[in-house]
């Protein structure tokens, strides 16, 4: 027919070529043609479902009604999936559901054919990436907004203050509407409300009241089924579950979705954090996970904060988090790393690394420094590290080069930037693909010391040093690749080893790195361990504070 050899075959190496589904249909929602990739995204033959209505593509519970709806978008050329992409689920030849991006198109019938010559053009690209991404994230805003929940508590002058404080900075930092807290009595054998807060000029007097009224035993409405079961549990709609809800109050008050997670030191319960919102909002299982670690990483802090010489303590907890718990094995390179925290009052540094695999055998390796220490660095950091893992996911093929990494972190840093301080990164970005003669490391530098390429005859840098991450979004990243054969190391560090100071106030420096290493290659252990040998002798009775240290090396042996 006339739409299928003009919109489909004038330029039949371009559709085939295509990374996407293309789907044309005629008038009558006949597909008449179907390009090639409809076997990667559904697992359809082209010639299977040519001919066949469209509906052989969609659920079964989209169908009825489609043929009024097709009908009616090529008579009008207006619809509620017209001029725009839209996420919707398409059926797998083996019968479960794709979530897939669908754009749609009206092809006119062309001069002097009737209306029997229009048809529509379908694009479909798997949306799986899209969807993993964005929960990304939102975990990693959670996770950063935690960061700075149990930062704002640090400021408590003991544990009653901090429990007054926690529910108006849980809200503010999570975006919720109003939230209540629980805490066991002496004999632990009820829930007894603590305090009620609400965001300015949205009251909840009901809930409140309610609230204050009672005291809660194990499994009773939603605190009593935290406290039983000593995880978060989420009603996203309240008005429909009257068992765990106050139902009245949450009518009155307007609150639709409540999620309650407990806040515990060990298998001690301390309280059960209530958070509520006038929306129906739906909360993932990641994120239920985040609030579990919250409630973890508060409830550590409220026990601890008791007594002041711990709470250094829970710092390199929370520092931990940031960093990788160990290091993976990977064939024919040895890998070894330090971390050593500043000698600043910052809650936690912003120095972090990571090693993980990508889904075609090579390895992503970073490195970072954000700008800053304390709580806000460690939340910036929380984000960096954890969009360059999502970037880097089995999901995100397309997103294999260091370049692709940084921009991705780059992005999500200016979408989460504050009008407070300017949290810029640096960082380095390798791609390791090993092979039998050595390993190929391809470089992506953003404003990072360079890495540092140690070879029996020497040390020198390697790598094309590139802007910042986190201040424009006109983001060029240099790549450059570097060839580490056997009895070479890859050094890579930040600028705490490099600006250690003596008691004069002289740097250690890039020639004072390069001096250590010039010495060292195929070893990763000695290298680390000599780095770091060399910058504490630097800081030796120095005046001057210890900054942030973290050194990655990669070794591959003789």
């Amino acid at each position: 027919m006339a739409l299928h050899h003009e919109a489909a075959l004038t330029a039949p190496s371009l559709l085939t070529a295509l990374p996407d589904t293309v789907v044309v249909a005629d008038a009558a929602g006949r597909i008449t043609y179907v390009n090639p990739h409809v076997r990667v995204l559904l697992g359809h033959e082209p010639a299977a479902v040519l001919g066949r209505p469209l509906e052989v593509l969609m659920p079964r519970r989209f169908r009825r009604g489609h043929g009024t709806d097709y009908a009616r978008f090529l008579t009008t050329g207006q619809g509620e999936l017209a001029g725009r992409t839209t996420q919707l689920p398409a059926l797998h030849a083996d019968g479960h559901e794709v979530t897939v991006d669908v754009t749609l198109a009206m092809v006119p019938p062309p001069e002097g054919a009737g209306p029997e010559e229009a048809g529509v053009v379908a694009v479909l690209r798997d949306a799986s990436t899209t969807i993993l991404l964005e929960r990304q994230l939102m975990v990693s805003r959670y996770l950063a907004a935690t960061l700075r929940v149990t930062a704002a508590l640090t400021e408590a002058s003991d544990a009653d203050v901090a429990f007054r404080d926690l529910l108006p900075t849980l809200c503010t930092e999570l975006d919720w509407d109003a939230a209540t807290l629980w805490e066991p009595d002496g004999a632990s054998r009820s829930l007894h409300h603590v305090g009620t807060w609400t965001a300015p000029g949205s009251e909840a007097p009901a809930l409140h009241e309610a609230s204050h009224a009672r005291r809660i035993g194990r499994g009773e409405l939603l605190p009593g089924l935290v406290w039983s079961r000593r995880e978060p549990v989420v009603v996203e709609d309240l008005w429909s579950q009257p068992g765990l809800t106050r139902l009245d109050a949450a009518r009155a008050d307007g609150l639709r979705t409540g999620v309650a997670f407990p806040v515990v030191r060990g298998d001690e319960l301390l309280g059960v954090c209530e958070l509520f919102s006038r929306e129906l909002r739906p909360v993932p299982a990641e994120l239920l996970d985040v609030l579990a670690h919250a409630g973890r990483q508060i409830g550590q802090f409220l026990g601890r904060l008791r007594a002041e010489s711990e709470v250094r303590q829970l710092a390199d907890t929370l520092q931990r988090s940031l960093l990788p718990p160990h290091l993976p094995a990977i064939r024919g390179v040895d890998l070894a790393a330090r971390y050593r925290p500043g000698g600043g009052a910052g809650l936690v540094g912003g120095d972090t690394y990571d090693v993980t695999p990508l889904p075609d055998g090579r390895w992503m390796v970073l490195i970072a420094d954000v700008c800053g220490t304390g709580a806000e660095a460690a939340a910036v950091t929380a984000l960096t590290r954890h969009t360059a893992r999502a970037a880097a996911s089995p999901a995100a093929e397309t997103m294999a080069g260091p370049a692709d990494v940084l921009r991705a972190v780059n992005a999500a840093l200016l979408r989460e930037q504050t009008d407070g301080p300017l949290r810029f990164v640096t960082a380095v970005c390798l791609v390791l693909s090993p092979g039998p003669r050595g390993v190929c490391a391809t470089i992506g530098v953003a404003g990072h010391p360079l890495p540092v390429l140690a070879t029996p005859d020497g040390a020198r840098e390697v790598g094309v040093a590139g802007r910042p991450l986190g201040i424009t979004p006109d983001l060029d990243v240099p790549v450059v690749e570097a060839e580490l054969p056997p009895g070479t190391t890859m050094v890579l560090y930040t600028d705490g080893v490099t600006e250690a100071r003596d008691d004069t106030g002289a740097q250690f420096g890039e020639d004072g790195l390069l001096r250590v290493l010039g010495g060292l290659a195929g070893d990763a252990e000695a290298t680390v361990e000599a780095v770091t040998a060399a910058v504490e002798e630097r800081l030796r009775d120095s005046r001057y504070e210890a900054d942030d240290l973290a050194v990655l090396a990669l070794a591959v042996p003789r």
